[in-house]
């Protein structure tokens, strides 16, 4: 097996009414978040510098085929310097905080997770 620089390219968090989840992710990251729709697919892109090798993501409205879970995958956003300023933000956008920021270990850094406007279970992580 080929060793991997990163064990993500790329994800995509489901919505059910996508306007809402926009709302929600411009919200707690404090950005207007762009869009685009691909046929049936309605896509509002996370930032990332992708010109600088960054891994991005999106949510995503096709009810076809992505349909929100709690218990699906356990994905890790990047929370910044310090989880705890996007995390403030997950209640008033419409979330819930589920586990508090707390420290993984000194090397580590701190994590938290919350359900995000469309019952999704996701998670946050920082250095501080």
């Amino acid at each position: 097996m080929e060793m991997m620089h990163h064990a993500v390219s790329w994800f995509e968090i489901p919505t059910t009414d996508f306007d809402r989840a926009r709302k929600f992710y411009s919200t707690i990251f404090d950005y207007v978040m762009p869009e685009m729709t691909f046929g049936p697919v309605r896509m509002g892109f996370l930032l990332h510098d992708r010109d600088a090798g960054g891994i991005g993501g999106a949510i995503v409205y096709n009810a076809e085929h992505y349909t929100p879970h709690a218990d699906g995958v356990k994905l890790y956003l990047n929370g910044g310097r310090d989880l705890g300023v996007v995390l403030d933000r997950v209640p008033g956008a419409g979330g819930e905080v589920m586990i508090p920021k707390r420290m993984i270990s000194p090397d580590m850094g701190y994590m938290a997770m919350f359900t995000d406007s469309e019952g999704n279970v996701l998670a946050l992580h920082s250095k501080e």
